[in-house]
């Protein structure tokens, strides 16, 4: 769902944009790539009026093999298995090669209420074990989003499994319409939709335009397959891969949205999950269009203490020499960019950044509190306190992909999937004036991120979703595992989620802002409670509590 450490799996980014860790969702990294459970209880009057088309009833409930759905001869279809490079040009193909992984593609149907229509492929990846007298089973990964790949994931998270690795067959699989899968270009100017209000109305209005013209974007560009983009589908065709494999239950590590997802498939799909971790999980209620509304408390938590840490370090960034003063050089920065938008970087990589584009890159910065990301941050802000002066510096190859990921339309295809997901899942106010009102009474607590986390965005223009929100009605044995300062699922959530599962078992990390916990972060007990869990199927008799390594100086 991301940050400013470098990630295990390459460049690219997906979602989250470029020089962060793979696809950790909206919330880790960027808007992009965003997300997690939701109960709707009733629809608001500002919502849209047309209700979500009925699915046929098998589709509703998941669609098991075997029960007339005519999903047979996707379950058992044979999976080619060769090569993962794509062509001369693949280098991540070619690692994955050079990794042991074998690639395939699963057939899905586009539309589970008419399984002998039109179909579409899931790319997948896997690493087979190694230990084969031992072997438990297939774990399948997520990397969150939504929008994330995960195809690419299965090496780093066999290292990350350590000895319980060569028991798995490692999966991962990028879901519909995302990287290696069928694909999906909406044609945007832009990589995310997922930006702040700015200062006044009329930013907001220009946000109105631009939201608007996204949305318009993807229907044009993908009218027929829009309806069939949502998490539901992407459990279902789960359920296909699991068959497919030929495993009669399949284990599941999902990081961010991904937890989300993983939440769906246990209720559509119970008793064909076996080992379930949970990374960053989101509770019913906070997946939503606005999905890091509500959050405006953590991400301000992770600013300042970001801000007590870059005092600390005043004469290698020039930030303050106190908390107080470099968050007054960070509203130095937004306040210049209402003004009238920054020139940032020097030729050939020049930006222009305005106050609907500013807090996005701030908000991007926060989600891990290493001293890798954290300096990374520190750097970006001293560039844009240079250009609020009118004072040009160039930018480090990271930031310069961050900034062409988020504000042209390189990496387009992965905001319009991401939104495609999460427009597809829930419904949004249509009113804009909704949006507004709640920015502008966010502003006096929030003046920072409540303006974007409140704003606008494609789902406001979206087609209604075709099925509901999917809701918590069954008890699953996970292992969820969460940070206390999580600025992106937040703890309150993951803690909601582990209420609504009573048999869950819940392992808190304290003490830190981040995002992405399990072979992500290098914390000895979070790791290995994950690993004995996966190792045994034994949940821990109780929930566990992880000490953060201290800051250093």
């Amino acid at each position: 769902m991301t940050h400013a450490t470098r990630g295990q799996h390459g460049v690219k980014r997906g979602p989250l944009g470029p020089g962060r860790r793979r696809g950790r969702g909206w919330w880790y990294a960027v808007a992009p790539a965003l997300a997690a459970t939701v109960v709707v209880a009733c629809v608001p009057a500002a919502y849209a009026a047309a209700p979500p088309a009925p699915p046929a009833p098998a589709a509703a409930a998941g669609l098991a093999p075997g029960g007339g759905d005519g999903l047979d001869r996707y379950h058992r279809q044979r999976l080619d298995w060769g090569s993962c490079a794509k062509g001369p040009d693949d280098t991540a193909g070619r690692d994955l090669d050079r990794a042991g992984v074998s690639c395939a593609d699963v057939t899905v149907p586009l539309d589970y209420a008419d399984p002998r229509g039109r179909t579409i492929t899931v790319a997948v990846s896997r690493l087979r074990a190694t230990d084969t007298r031992r072997r438990i089973g297939a774990v399948l990964l997520n990397n969150g989003g939504p929008g994330g790949t995960a195809v690419e994931s299965p090496p780093h998270i066999r290292k990350a499994m350590k000895e319980v690795g060569a028991r798995y067959d490692v999966v991962g699989f990028d879901p519909r319409f995302v990287g290696r899968s069928t694909p999906l270009d909406c044609g945007w100017p832009v990589g995310t939709a997922w930006f702040s209000a700015g200062s006044g109305r009329a930013g907001f209005d220009r946000q109105v335009a631009l939201q608007k013209d996204l949305a318009d974007k993807c229907r044009a560009a993908g009218a027929s397959v829009l309806p069939h983009i949502s998490t539901r589908n992407t459990a279902r065709d789960m359920d296909v891969i699991r068959g497919a494999l030929g495993e009669r239950k399949i284990s599941y590590l999902g990081y961010s949205y991904g937890t989300y997802l993983g939440t769906v498939y246990t209720q559509m799909f119970p008793g064909r999950h076996d080992r379930v971790v949970l990374d960053g999980a989101v509770t019913p209620g906070d997946y939503k269009a606005r999905l890091m509304q509500g959050a405006e408390p953590e991400n301000e938590r992770a600013l300042s203490d970001w801000a007590a840490w870059a005092a600390g370090r005043h004469e290698s960034h020039g930030l303050g020499r106190t908390r107080a003063e470099v968050l007054a050089t960070v509203e130095g920065i937004v306040a210049a960019s209402a003004r009238g938008p920054l020139t940032v970087g020097t030729a050939p990589d020049v930006f222009r950044l305005d106050d609907s584009q500013v807090p996005l890159i701030l908000f991007m910065g926060i989600a891990d509190d290493t001293d890798t990301a954290r300096t990374a941050l520190a750097e970006q802000v001293s560039v844009l306190a240079k250009a609020a002066q009118g004072r040009s510096a160039p930018l480090a190859p990271d930031f310069a992909r961050l900034l062409r990921f988020a504000l042209t339309g390189e990496q387009a295809a992965t905001g319009g999937v991401q939104a495609a997901i999460i427009c597809g899942d829930v419904g949004a106010p249509r009113d804009p004036e909704v949006y507004w009102r709640d920015i502008e009474r966010s502003r006096a607590a929030h003046p920072l991120f409540g303006p974007l986390t409140n704003n606008i965005n494609p789902c406001a223009f979206w087609d209604r979703p075709r099925e509901e929100p999917t809701r918590v009605r069954r008890d699953a044995a996970v292992l969820i595992v969460a940070a206390t300062g999580d600025p992106r699922t937040t703890y309150r959530s993951s803690v909601g989620l582990h209420g609504l599962l009573p048999s869950s078992k819940l392992i808190t990390l304290e003490n830190a802002n981040r995002h992405g916990l399990y072979g992500e972060y290098g914390n000895a007990c979070v790791d290995a409670e994950v690993n004995a869990y996966l190792a045994t199927g034994k949940l821990p008799e109780q929930d566990r509590t992880c000490a953060a390594a201290p800051p250093s100086d």
